[in-house]
């Protein structure tokens, strides 16, 4: 049987990209909640938007699907479902929502992950809702000629309790030890779980879930404000790949987490960096021009380019754009870096 151990987290030996990632994160992170406190009307805008995107998306990457506008209602809570699918959708509504809520007052434990299965179920009237799986399943791909193959051989269903009690302990021991950075914690318990499969259905939903829930109590939230889910399908192909290299050898403990670390850290980074982007255009009714370019430049720990600042506000010109780009230079704000169609501008405070 697998042994669930994540001291490997804490022993300093993690690739260079992988500190790299979780150092740009940490950096975003930090600059989102200051400016989370002085913009709280945008991020409410922001959160009703990635609500809906969030619920859409999770339910189309497992083929459960309706139209943007039914999606808008449901969510929105303005009709009551109409089929199958549209039930589906909703629960996943209720789930999402009530991590949203209560995170914070959340404990991770197999009566959570039970429970949100559970919340995530009921509307569609599933046999074992928040329930494990009472018989073997199996992790199946089809190609494009329609042929199926093994993709993964989870726990069997016998095994399934005792598996899913080791993952909670060891995710609880790790979490409580100083060493190991909780945001590399998060992948690895995703991806164990994903290979325990307990579920007879609904696994891969609730384990995007389970990453917002593992996230927003280690104090990334930025899934709240741009849909993480939608992220993991825009590149749906890559994440599946990594997922299928990190699980081999899983059974024997042979396996290497780092593949599929680096796709979900990955795809958190996307999100930040869509933030950036999202919060400059849902704000721009409230915010001057001139702030919303300072917002852009102040707000990105990456270089950026006056024609990428151009691209995330069309409403502005490049002429405004270059004059208060100018006046931040000579006020110290910002830092050029390179030159002619290589030029691009940083918070001065990231340049050493």
């Amino acid at each position: 049987m697998h042994i669930f151990d994540y001291s490997f987290l804490g022993n300093g030996m993690l690739p260079a990209e992988m500190v790299n990632l979780t150092s740009a994160i940490s950096a975003f992170n930090a600059i989102s909640s200051e400016r989370k406190e002085r913009f709280q009307k945008v991020y409410t805008e922001l959160e009703k938007i990635a609500r809906v995107q969030s619920v859409k998306e999770s339910n189309a990457i497992e083929g459960i699907v309706t139209t943007d506008a039914r999606i808008k209602e449901i969510v929105n809570g303005n009709s009551a479902p109409l089929n199958h699918s549209e039930q589906e959708i909703a629960g996943y509504r209720d789930a999402l929502d009530e991590i949203h809520r209560g995170y914070k007052d959340i404990s991770i434990s197999e009566n959570t992950i039970r429970h949100i299965h559970q919340v995530m179920t009921s509307q569609a009237d599933y046999d074992l809702s928040g329930e494990y799986k009472r018989e073997d399943n199996l992790i199946i791909e089809t190609d494009i000629y329609g042929k199926r193959r093994v993709r993964f051989v989870p726990v069997p269903a016998e095994k399934t309790k005792e598996a899913m009690e080791q993952l909670v302990l060891a995710y609880l021991d790790a979490r409580d030890n100083p060493r190991i950075n909780k945001l590399l914690l998060v992948p690895c318990v995703v991806l164990d779980f994903l290979c325990i499969h307990p579920f007879s259905d609904g696994n891969g939903r609730v384990s995007r879930l389970l990453s917002l829930l593992l996230l927003y109590k280690s104090g990334y939230d930025v899934c709240k404000y741009v849909s993480f889910e939608e992220q993991i399908s825009n590149s749906k192909e890559y994440y599946y790949d990594a997922l299928q290299e990190s699980s081999e050898g899983w059974h024997d403990n042979e396996n290497k987490y780092f593949e599929f670390m680096k796709n979900f850290l990955s795809t958190l980074y996307k999100c930040y960096k869509e933030l950036d982007k999202r919060f400059s255009t849902v704000g721009g009714k409230m915010i001057s021009k001139t702030e919303r370019i300072e917002q852009i430049v102040l707000n990105s720990v990456l270089p950026v380019s006056k024609a990428e600042i151009c691209g995330f506000l069309p409403d502005i010109s490049p002429t405004t754009v270059e004059a208060v780009l100018g006046r931040m230079i000579k006020s110290g704000e910002i830092k050029k870096i390179g030159q002619a169609r290589a030029t691009k501008y940083v918070n001065a405070k990231y340049v050493k």
